[in-house]
C-alpha cells in the first residue's frame, strides 16, 4: 500500500459570489480572522498526512503563490522590531510541506483541473480538497478517508445527506445501502447534478476526494458534460466501474465558503476557537447578541 502523500487543490475559479471583493483578490485569499481560507485547506491536509501539494490556479491568482512563499524582505523587517515570533509563524507557512503550483489556462471544469495533477501526481493515490469546502479544525475527515483507502484500497469521497430541494446542486451516488463498522458505504453509481425525482439518494458528493492514479485515465476519455465542462463525477463513475470506490458520510464541521452566509459563519467559529482573541470576541459577540435582542 503506497501512503497518501500528495494533495491536488484547485483554485482556478472566478470567485464571482464574492465579487467586488474579488474582482482583484482572489477568492482563496479572502482571510477568516487572521489567514486565508486557502491556508486552513493545505493545513487540513498536512494534518493528514500530506506532505505534497499541488494548487490549480489562474490568472490573477499570483497572491496565492506567494502567501506561500518567503518573504525575506518583510521577515527582516519583522526581525529588527523584536518581533520573532511572527517571523517563525510566517516561515512556517512555506515550510509545512511541498507547494507547488500550475496554472490552468481555461476554465473547462473541476474534472480538468483535476487531470492537470497527473504529471506531479504520477502512479500514487492522492486528495482533492476543494477550497470553497473548509472543514473544522478539529475535524478527522480526511485522515478518516486516508485511513478507508489504507484498509480497502480503494477511492474514497466525502458523502453529506441532503434534502430534495437541495440535492440537485450537487453529484449524488448510488450505494449499495450497507454501511461498514465505520460508516463506510460502497458506491455503485453517481451523477452530476440530477433532478430531485432522479436523484439516485440522499448523499451528495462534498469537496474532499481521495482517489487512485486510475482516475487520470478516465478524465482523459471525458467529453463534457454538465454546464459543458469536464465533470469529476463523471470520470469517478468509471472508476467504479473499474475498482473498488467507497463514499464516507458525514454530517458536521463543514462549511460552503462559496456561500456568503457560510462564510460568515465560519469567520465567528473561527474567531471564538481563536487562542488569542476568542474570549475577547466571545464577549462582543453577546453584547451584539443582548443589543440586537436576539434571544
Amino acid at each position: 500500500m503506497v501512503r497518501v502523500r500528495k494533495a491536488v487543490i484547485p483554485a482556478a475559479g472566478l470567485g464571482t459570489r464574492f465579487l467586488p471583493a474579488t474582482k482583484a483578490v482572489p477568492k482563496e485569499m479572502l482571510p477568516l480572522v487572521d489567514k486565508p481560507g486557502i491556508q486552513y485547506v493545505v493545513e487540513e491536509a498536512v494534518r493528514a498526512g500530506v506532505t505534497d501539494i499541488l494548487i490549480v490556479t489562474g490568472r490573477s491568482k499570483k497572491a496565492v503563490e506567494d502567501h506561500f512563499d518567503r518573504s525575506p524582505e518583510l521577515e527582516a523587517s519583522l526581525s529588527r522590531s523584536g518581533k520573532d515570533a511572527e517571523v517563525e509563524r510566517l516561515r512556517a507557512i512555506a515550510e509545512m510541506a511541498d507547494i507547488h503550483f500550475v496554472r490552468q489556462h481555461e476554465a473547462r471544469g473541476l474534472g480538468h483541473a483535476v487531470g492537470m495533477g497527473r504529471r506531479h501526481v504520477g502512479d500514487e493515490p492522492f486528495v482533492v480538497l476543494l477550497p470553497d469546502d473548509l472543514m473544522a479544525q478539529d475535524s478527522s475527515l480526511l485522515a478518516d478517508m486516508v485511513a478507508a483507502h489504507e484498509r480497502t484500497g480503494g477511492s474514497v469521497i466525502a458523502l453529506r445527506r441532503f434534502g430534495p430541494a437541495e440535492i440537485s446542486s450537487y453529484g449524488v451516488v448510488a450505494t449499495d445501502g450497507v454501511a461498514d463498522e465505520h460508516g463506510l458505504v460502497r458506491i455503485t453509481d453517481m451523477v452530476e447534478k440530477p433532478k430531485p425525482a432522479d436523484a439516485p439518494s440522499d448523499l451528495a458528493i462534498m469537496g474532499r476526494y481521495l482517489l487512485t492514479p486510475a482516475i487520470f485515465e478516465c478524465i482523459a476519455r471525458l467529453v463534457p458534460g454538465a454546464g459543458g465542462e469536464l465533470q469529476l463525477t463523471d470520470a469517478m463513475r468509471m472508476l467504479v466501474a473499474q475498482q473498488p470506490f467507497f463514499g464516507l458520510p458525514f454530517d458536521t464541521g463543514r462549511y460552503d465558503t462559496g456561500n456568503k452566509l457560510d462564510w460568515l459563519r465560519a469567520t465567528v467559529e473561527v474567531a471564538l476557537g481563536h487562542p488569542e482573541l476568542g474570549p475577547s470576541f466571545r464577549a462582543a459577540l453577546t453584547e451584539i447578541v443582548r443589543r440586537e435582542g436576539i434571544s
